[in-house]
């Protein structure tokens, strides 16, 4: 960082200009008796008000820092939000000048008979907890803190990391009355700035003045709702309203303007060139004698990569550790038959490498990292394998036992990933992770009904792809006799007996599982009628989608199709009275759609219904028809079949 000499350490004051009702320490009556947030009447607590700025200052050897100071206020509806009581903030101590926390103002205000009681936080309230060596978090609990509580504290954060200020949140799973965030912008700076979410920020920039600050950016909001989350999101933070800050230029006085932001080929050239990433990729001879045998009568460079892939993937064992840079380097990794992601995905490339195989690595960002929104070297957390051939791709992560070619754990399926070749034309280029093909379930059901409404079969289920690996991650470690314990609380009514399964460790190969089952709530009598649902115990009965409007997408973890053949023998002295119409209905293009169709025929029900989403994200404007289709599905099963005595 460019030094300048200044004589006085300049620190503004932090101001306030809000109504009395705004100022921490000042709480009323009409807030404690509040029973319900006017709003949002399901919140379990709202945010009142939320106030923050961030200034610069710079000592006398020219070394910068940024303070940021945060205060809040927030009440306490319901037993749920008494988890507000708790707060924390995480700092950096891994450097050679460190980041602190301080809190204040943390006090909690409740109603006892008609008097307002203030009940401070004491040193039993504060914790100082080590993560590793890199990070701490500074802990408060505040005391006293009941449904009806309203709580209030501030603290401040001293950071000399400025290329990028600290995340400030607009929007929470609670509702904000209101919220305002003002940084002072010294003369040499710029910053690139972005908002994510979709709430619609209020931006004022002010000129300044002053021989320290060109300007300062006013960010508020009233009104601000809840980020309510439901199914099929990856991470509610990639849509949460969050303003970020990253430093873009410098420019001092009588010299050229000096560019800091990078872009995403800087960044991955900087990695490439770190001796923890690109160094470990050209080691090799600690494992020639190894992977050459098994390369002597490989025939195509599929048997290639399934063999060195399979041989990786066995040997290796993850420390459970995420990081695109290695721990304890290759040659370690390899002898000790364990390592981190970038220990084992390396070694892995460079195997390929040694095999004539064009294989680089894939940098990426996991779900509960986030989706990168600059490019910087902390974007990605994770690297996997890719060899190319022709312009297709084929992904590889050595870490899982479950993995195959093409199919990587569920984690990293993020959006996008940036590879990195070593040479040549293109050498970053963007990969698209949630380009899948789609998985298939099937399941085939034969069985008979009793004259006591009784349902025996047999069952039998394939998975294929994904679903197989999934399959594998939930049950690979489980006995026969826990697995089945758990199906049978799924399936309520069901006994299992004969159970058998194929390919369970065949990764190669779909899993096949069969069993014969018996049901005894299957069936529902009225009369002298019998009632049941086409698609029997497997009928969706919950619409995942609650919200009336959901403003950030519907993310599939791959594309699937559920498909059920099922066929059902009319027991004697019945016959069919009533059979559900056939149904076909979707999405306009087909990314969503749903069938059915049950036919009689000497003297058996046949049902066929198929269930496909062949496209991983939905986008939020298509959320309302795919809400409706899961409706239509869900009354569509709940038809009966009916069956009449003779």
């Amino acid at each position: 960082m460019k030094r300048i000499i200044v004589a006085t350490v300049f620190f503004l004051a932090f101001q306030y200009n809000y109504a009395q009702k705004l100022k921490l320490g000042n709480v009323t009556k009409e807030e404690l008796m509040q029973k319900v947030h006017p709003v949002d009447s399901s919140a379990s607590a709202a945010v009142l008000f939320k106030r923050g700025e961030t200034t610069f200052q710079v000592d006398r050897m020219g070394e910068w820092s940024a303070t940021t100071f945060v205060e809040m206020k927030i009440k306490i509806y319901k037993k749920e939000g008494l988890e507000w009581a708790n707060q924390e903030v995480a700092y950096f101590v891994g450097g050679t000048t460190n980041e602190s926390v301080t809190f204040y103002d943390t006090n909690t205000f409740n109603l006892e008979g008609n008097e307002i009681v203030k009940t401070k936080l004491n040193s039993e309230g504060k914790f100082n907890e080590e993560v590793n060596d890199k990070w701490k978090i500074k802990k408060i609990t505040l005391p006293a803190v009941k449904e009806g509580s309203v709580i209030e504290f501030s603290y401040k954060l001293v950071s000399p990391f400025i290329n990028n200020i600290n995340d400030f949140y607009f929007q929470y799973n609670i509702p904000t009355d209101k919220v305002e965030y003002t940084v002072f912008m010294p003369i040499p700076f710029r910053y690139s700035t972005m908002i994510t979410g979709y709430e619609d920020i209020k931006i004022d920039e002010v000129a300044l003045v002053d021989n320290f600050y060109s300007s300062k950016y006013i960010y508020s909001k009233t009104d601000v709702p809840a980020i309510k989350e439901e199914r099929y999101v990856n991470n509610i933070k990639d849509y949460t309203s969050i303003l970020k800050y990253e430093l873009a230029s410098i420019s001092y006085p009588r010299e050229e303007v000096r560019n800091v932001a990078l872009n995403w080929e800087g960044v991955t050239k900087s990695i490439y060139d770190d001796d923890r990433f690109g160094r470990e990729l050209k080691w090799k001879s600690y494992f020639e004698e190894d992977i050459d045998p098994l390369l002597k009568d490989c025939k195509s460079d599929k048997e290639k990569i399934n063999k060195i892939f399979t041989y990786v993937q066995k040997k290796m064992n993850w420390n459970e550790k995420h990081g695109i840079y290695t721990d304890k380097g290759v040659k370690k990794a390899y002898k000790e038959n364990m390592g981190n992601v970038a220990d084992i995905n390396l070694m892995l490339i460079a195997m390929l490498r040694h095999a004539g195989l064009e294989a680089n690595p894939v940098l990426l960002s996991t779900q509960s990292n986030g989706i990168a929104i600059f490019p910087n070297r902390t974007a990605f957390n994770y690297v996997i394998a890719a060899v190319e051939e022709n312009k297709n791709f084929t992904l590889l992560d050595a870490t899982n036992k479950n993995a195959t070619a093409n199919i990587l754990p569920l984690k990293t399926i993020n959006w996008f990933g940036r590879l990195i070749r070593k040479e040549g034309a293109d050498l970053s280029v963007q990969i698209d992770l949630n380009e899948k093909a789609v998985s298939n379930e099937a399941t085939t059901l034969m069985a008979e009904i009793n004259d006591q409404g009784q349902l025996s079969g047999k069952i039998r289920k394939t998975y294929y792809d994904y679903n197989a690996f999934v399959f594998r991650e939930k049950n690979g470690k489980l006995s026969e006799d826990s697995y089945l314990e758990d199906l049978e609380k799924k399936i309520t009514g069901i006994e299992i007996s004969d159970y058998s399964i194929k390919n369970k460790n065949d990764l190669a190969m779909a899993i096949v599982e069969s069993y014969a089952f018996k049901h005894s709530n299957a069936v529902d009598f009225i009369g002298s009628k019998m009632y049941i649902s086409p698609l029997l115990f497997y009928q969706l009965v919950e619409n995942p989608f609650k919200l009336d409007k959901r403003k950030y997408p519907v993310s599939f973890p791959y594309p699937f199709k559920d498909a059920y053949n099922i066929i059902i023998k009319v027991p004697e002295g019945y016959e069919v009275e009533y059979l559900p119409k056939p149904v076909s209905f979707g999405m306009e293009d087909g990314i969503v759609s749903f069938s059915l169709n049950a036919v009689s025929s000497n003297g058996s029900i046949q049902i066929n219904s198929n269930f496909e989403v062949n496209k991983t994200v939905i986008t939020a404007d298509r959320y309302a028809t795919l809400k409706t289709i899961y409706k239509m599905m869900i009354d569509n099963q709940a038809e009966k079949i009916i069956l009449k005595k003779i």
